[in-house]
C-alpha cells in the first residue's frame, strides 16, 4: 500500500471518480453521452467508443487531484493508455488521482430481496495485473432491493469474504453493498444494513483498512460510526439513480460521507460538445460534487 495515497485516500478533500460502467451499463452510458447504438456495431467498438468518453474526463484541465481524490476504472481501461501512458499510472503521475479498479463479474439473481455478486473466478490473476498497474484498491458491488435480514446478512459476508482476499494480495477494497434507492423498504434495509457492517468491521484487525461505498442513507449520518472507526479509510456515497442536484443535496446533509458518483458526475456532458464548451461542463459537475462532499453545501 502506497502511504502516499494512502493518507489522500483517508483524509483528501474532494470526491471519488466512478468511471466504471461495464459491459450492461455501457450502452446507457454512452446514449447518456449522446452516443446512441448506431455509432457501434460490435463490442470492441463500444469500448472503444467509451474509453474516448472515458479519456476526454481524465485528461480535461477540470480533472485533477485538487478535487478528485480518486478514480474508478473498468478493467478495459486499466488495460489501456492515455497520452501513451497505462491509465492507472496516468491518473497518479499526471493527475494526481489515486486508481482504483472494478472487479466484480456482475450480480446473480435475487434470492432473499438481494442479489449477491456472481462469483470472481479470475479474482487472482486480476489482482496480479492490478499491482503490476500500480492500481491501490478495488471496488466490489452487490444490490439489497429489500429489508430481508438474512438476504442483507449474505451480502455482507460475502463483501468481507472477497475484501480479505483482496486485502491479502496487498490492495485495498471498496465494498459496495448497494440499497435501491427505489426499494419501498430502503430505512429498514439500511438500518439491516448498517448493524451488519458494524458487526463486521468490529472483527477485523486493528491494521485492516477498507472502504465503504454505501446509498446516501434516508435518515443523514446513519454510517457516522462506521466512517469513524480507523479501520474505514471512507465511507463513499453512490448517487443511485438520482440527478445530480438531488444527490448532491442529500450528500450534503451527511456529514459522514463523500461521493463516488457515476452517472451524476457525467450529466449534461456530450460527445458533441466543443472542448471548451465540455470543459467548462464538466468543471461545474465537479465543482458542485465537490461542494457537497467537502463543504456540504447543496445546490441552491
Amino acid at each position: 500500500m502506497d502511504a502516499t495515497q494512502r493518507e489522500k485516500v483517508h483524509s483528501g478533500l474532494g470526491f471519488f471518480a466512478a468511471l466504471d460502467q461495464s459491459g450492461g451499463s455501457t450502452p446507457k452510458a454512452l446514449a447518456n453521452y449522446g452516443i446512441s447504438r448506431s455509432r457501434y456495431g460490435s463490442e470492441e467498438e463500444m469500448f472503444d467508443l467509451v474509453h474516448a468518453m472515458r479519456a476526454r474526463v481524465v485528461t480535461s484541465p477540470a480533472f485533477d487531484g485538487h478535487r478528485v481524490v480518486a478514480a474508478i476504472l473498468f478493467e478495459q481501461t486499466m488495460e489501456r493508455d492515455l497520452h501513451g501512458v497505462p491509465t492507472a499510472r496516468y491518473l497518479w503521475e499526471e493527475k494526481q488521482v489515486v486508481p482504483f479498479l472494478k472487479v466484480d463479474k456482475g450480480l446473480a439473481g435475487e434470492q432473499h430481496s438481494v442479489r449477491l455478486m456472481k462469483p470472481i473466478d479470475t479474482l487472482d490473476e486480476l489482482l496480479e495485473r492490478a499491482n503490476r498497474h500500480r492500481i491501490f484498491g478495488t471496488k466490489t458491488r452487490s444490490v439489497i432491493n429489500g429489508a430481508d435480514k438474512d438476504g442483507v446478512t449474505a451480502i455482507v459476508e460475502q463483501q468481507f469474504e472477497y475484501g480479505a482476499r483482496i486485502s491479502s494480495a496487498g490492495l485495498v477494497p471498496i465494498l459496495e453493498p448497494e440499497v435501491r434507492t427505489t426499494s419501498p423498504h430502503k430505512d429498514d434495509a439500511e438500518v439491516l444494513l448498517r448493524d451488519a457492517l458494524q458487526r463486521h468491521v468490529d472483527a477485523l484487525p486493528d491494521d485492516a483498512r477498507i472502504l465503504l461505498k454505501l446509498t446516501i442513507p434516508t435518515q443523514p449520518g446513519l454510517y457516522a460510526s462506521l466512517a469513524a472507526d480507523a479501520r474505514v479509510l471512507r465511507v463513499l456515497a453512490l448517487s443511485g439513480g438520482y440527478s445530480r442536484d438531488e444527490a448532491c443535496a442529500r450528500l450534503a446533509r451527511d456529514p459522514a460521507m463523500i461521493a463516488s458518483f457515476s452517472r451524476a458526475l457525467l450529466e449534461g456532458l456530450s460527445d458533441e460538445q466543443t472542448d471548451a464548451q465540455f470543459n467548462a461542463e464538466l468543471d461545474a459537475s465537479i465543482a458542485q460534487i465537490y461542494d457537497a462532499s467537502v463543504h456540504k453545501s447543496a445546490p441552491s
